[in-house]
């Protein structure tokens, strides 16, 4: 195939020059390396406070111990990198998703791809509201006009015109459509020799991230305050200045939270990435968060409660009315050949809408062979759909004849306005919409007018003498899953709107059918008439919202908005991109949507499917209340840390942690928050709980209390036995192996309870995954080789454990299960308590 033929890119070539001239890119890539990364983790605290461990341990004489040190430092950067790397690969697989699609002509097919995948020579189909994917050269243009800001500063659209128009890539496509072949691509563009780069996925300023770093600045300089208490006073009480250092060293690593801030991010990232699978890309990580709280869903009818493929159900002309889905083919009577014929004529010539796929289609059955299709007739005018007048109409041109042909559709009550009809008139058509509407049906009115070939076309469509020729009832089917979808919403205390451009009745008839209650249905006009006051009380009460105007959708979010209401808001259209934009989660649609609305999202549905939007938000309550979970237990394990480092210098007893047990520790404490938490499927009940508050904090004052009670109740056993064996007379080194190992099984044994927020035995066990067993068995494995082979244990100072010092060590460590739930029990009444005061 000649790779200039109309039909596009032969897709061997185009797959060949993908490969030569590399994807469509501007070259600037925001991948990290393993080095950057590498030097990130250099540049940690923990990981500066291991390398003065070992440089203290080199200091005193005891290269073999500063060696053992350096193989857990690369351990633990090794760990971190591949941890850092997963994260990076879930957010460079959404930013594949998220960049520009593109619709080309291939073969002689239509394609929709990832803009990266668009190469030189590709001919590109734009519409209204996409965004250019790369430079290129008009083949043919409608009405073209871009949006060149990002380019020239300019805010006025610019027109483009045959011959020699281009269009440049990262601008906007803002009315129109137009076929364009593509000449450059990647750095070779405009916007690439500009030196611009395009969006990119990351984590924005958020509550959650704020939260997270104050509280991590406040453990930091708990930590400090810790480090240089205990160095003093081993100083003091001890001697010896390195090794006080050396225990404040310990103290500091015991204390510091580096884990939270990653622990976040990879939440967040894996989050984002298993959504993804369900087919829910996430622009933006901050939404997760804000999913959980969602207490208000507010979604358009056509493609998202419904099935999105319209078929005419119904005819109304000249007095009679059809039901057109049981006819055969060229069986349409005569008096409503001109009802499809006008239909066909008022829609795009290769139309994208489902509607007006409709009209083609029963046209194509009805009336072929027929002198009703104008296949040789040329669209000379068209005039646009807009706010102020729902109805757009096409001027066509037969050469030769004296006449041009206008035909028109849209609103019932537009057209009608268009044709100028008598008040009598009116009335019997709005009737008939209604009885329409009730069936469920989208109506629309047709018209038509003649315009003498020879005079100027009028500026606007009033200027036309139209005559009404009927009314075209479509039926799109509501999606199966819809009531049950809307069940739950209702069972997760989040309230569905419904908006929609449709007629009133159309939208309480869909409403009803997929269980949205309502008191009755507000109109756009209703919207118009309303004051701030009356706005807020109506959209309190009302769920139904219809004839709304794009621009009126951001009334109605701000307005609920204003109520203390957590809105997301679904949208398809450039005019939606406001509403959005304000809407705390705007939802975009990925198939019939546009590139504006896409951009202004935080969401966007790869499937336009209602039920994956509640899927998302059980996520969002799934991985706030896992990432609760991980910092409730991820404190817990901590204060024993600092119970064992602190206490044995109070009391004069040798010390049992040194900078290798805590890097042990570590390896422990990483693997259990970031696999084992986020990998848990969560409360069953999670959609039937009301939606979180947005003045709840990730950590109360009660999860902050569970934590420090069941890290005291690891430290109480710890110490204590520790300090019994002593008693005993038991060697220092046979008691700390005791202790660490019972610390180490006491942590393991807190994954058990801390999988759940809910009380019981039963929570336990119940839908333990698999990551936590391979998490557990390897902990436990671990430490029984560095407490029972020799050549592991000497670097720790420990002796290898007997038989029943390893029974004593799972009784008391696997004890600690029962005040374990008991905290829960009593911290949970506490909080109960509190709340009934």
């Amino acid at each position: 195939m000649n790779p200039d033929a109309p039909a596009g890119l032969d897709p061997a070539i185009a797959a060949q020059r993908l490969r030569d001239e590399g994807p469509n890119e501007l070259g600037v890539s925001q991948r990290r390396t393993v080095l950057n990364m590498a030097g990130d983790v250099v540049r940690e605290p923990m990981f500066l406070l291991l390398m003065g461990a070992g440089s203290i341990y080199l200091a005193m004489g005891d290269a073999h111990e500063a060696m053992i040190l350096l193989g857990f430092v690369v351990i633990i950067m090794a760990i971190t990198v591949l941890q850092e790397r997963r994260t990076d690969n879930a957010l460079e697989a959404l930013r594949d998703l998220s960049s520009p699609r593109a619709l080309v002509l291939r073969g002689g097919e239509t394609l929709r791809i990832p803009g990266r995948e668009v190469v030189r020579g590709d001919v590109l189909l734009l519409a209204e509201g996409d965004r250019v994917p790369a430079d290129g050269l008009l083949l043919q243009a409608h009405e073209l006009a871009t949006d060149e800001s990002m380019l020239t500063g300019e805010s006025e659209a610019v027109p483009k015109q045959l011959p020699a128009g281009q269009v440049f890539a990262g601008t906007m496509v803002v009315s129109g459509q137009g076929m364009v072949r593509v000449t450059a691509i990647g750095r070779h563009t405009e916007l690439g020799r500009i030196g611009q780069s395009l969006q990119t996925i990351g984590l924005q300023a958020s509550p959650l991230r704020e939260e997270m770093a104050r509280l991590t600045r406040r453990l930091v300089v708990i930590g400090v305050a810790l480090c240089v208490l205990l160095s003093g006073l081993f100083w003091l009480l001890r001697g010896g200045w390195l090794e006080a250092v050396l225990a404040g060293i310990t103290l500091a690593m015991g204390i510091l939270p580096q884990e939270l801030p990653v622990i976040m991010i990879v939440f967040l990232a894996l989050a984002a990435r298993r959504m993804a699978v369900q087919q829910v890309l996430t622009r933006r990580l901050n939404a997760i968060e804000t999913l959980g709280q969602t207490s208000v869903l507010c979604v358009d009818k056509t493609g998202t409660l419904t099935q999105n493929r319209m078929a005419v159900a119904a005819l109304s002309a000249a007095g009679q009315t059809l039901d057109t889905q049981a006819l055969s083919p060229d069986s349409l009577p005569e008096p409503f050949h001109e009802l499809i014929e006008y239909a066909v004529l008022a829609s795009e010539i290769e139309p994208h809408d489902p509607m007006e796929k409709a009209f083609h289609r029963l046209a194509g059955t009805q009336l072929e062979n027929t002198e009703h299709l104008h296949p040789q007739w040329t669209l000379a005018r068209e005039y646009e759909l807009s706010p102020e007048l729902l109805a757009m109409s096409h001027l066509w041109r037969d050469s030769g004849k004296a006449q041009d042909v206008v035909a028109a559709k849209g609103a019932p009550e537009a057209v009608a306005d268009l044709c100028h009809l008598p008040d009598a008139q009116r009335e019997q058509v709005a009737a008939q919409a209604a009885a329409m509407a009730d069936r469920g049906l989208r109506v629309l009115g047709v018209a038509k007018a003649r315009h003498r070939a020879e005079r100027d076309w009028p500026e606007i469509q009033h200027d036309f003498d139209f005559e009404w020729v009927g009314l075209v009832g479509l039926a799109d089917p509501l999606r199966p899953e819809v009531p049950e979808v809307v069940a739950q919403c209702r069972r997760a205390g989040i309230r569905v709107v419904m908006i929609t451009g449709d007629h009133p009745r159309t939208a309480a008839a869909i409403a009803r059918q997929a269980g949205i209650e309502s008191d009755g249905v507000a109109t756009g006009d209703d919207i118009a008439a309303m004051d701030a006051a009356t706005l807020a009380r109506r959209v309190a009460a009302v769920n139904i919202f219809a004839r709304v105007k794009p621009q009126q959708k951001l009334a109605l979010v701000e307005a609920l908005k204003a109520q203390g209401e957590v809105v997301a808001m679904t949208g398809d259209g450039v005019n939606d991109a406001p509403a959005l934009k304000t809407a705390h989660i705007g939802i975009a649609m990925g198939q019939r949507g546009t590139d504006v609305a896409r951009e202004a999202a935080s969401l966007v549905l790869l499937q336009d499917d209602f039920s994956s939007i509640v899927q998302a938000i059980h996520r969002g309550r799934r991985t706030f209340a896992n990432l609760r979970q991980a910092m409730v237990y991820t404190l817990a394990v901590h204060v024993p840390i600092i119970g064992l480092a602190l206490l044995p210098v109070l009391f004069g007893l040798p010390l049992v942690l040194a900078p290798l047990h805590i890097a042990f520790l570590e390896l422990v404490i990483d693997p259990a928050c970031s696999l084992v938490f986020e990998a848990e499927e969560g409360d069953a009940d999670l959609m039937e709980r009301p939606p979180r508050s947005t003045a709840e904090p990730l950590l109360s004052v009660a999860h902050v209390a569970l934590s420090l009670l069941q890290g005291g109740l690891v430290t109480a056993a710890v110490v204590g036995l520790y300090a019994g064996l002593l008693d005993q007379g038991v060697a220092a080194s046979q008691a700390s192996a005791v202790a660490f190992a019972v610390l180490v099984l006491g942590n393991a044994v807190l994954i058990l309870p801390s999988r759940s927020s809910r009380q019981g035995w039963r929570v336990l066990w119940v839908g333990l995954t698999a990551v936590s067993g391979w998490v557990l068995g390897a902990t436990l494995l671990a430490l029984l080789a560095i407490t029972s082979l020799p050549l592991l244990s000497a670097p720790f100072g420990f002796e290898p454990l007997a038989l029943t010092q390893w029974l004593l060590t799972l009784a008391v460590g696997g004890s600690l299960l029962l005040p374990f739930q008991g905290s829960k029990w009593l911290v949970g009444r506490l909080q109960a308590g509190g709340r009934s005061r």
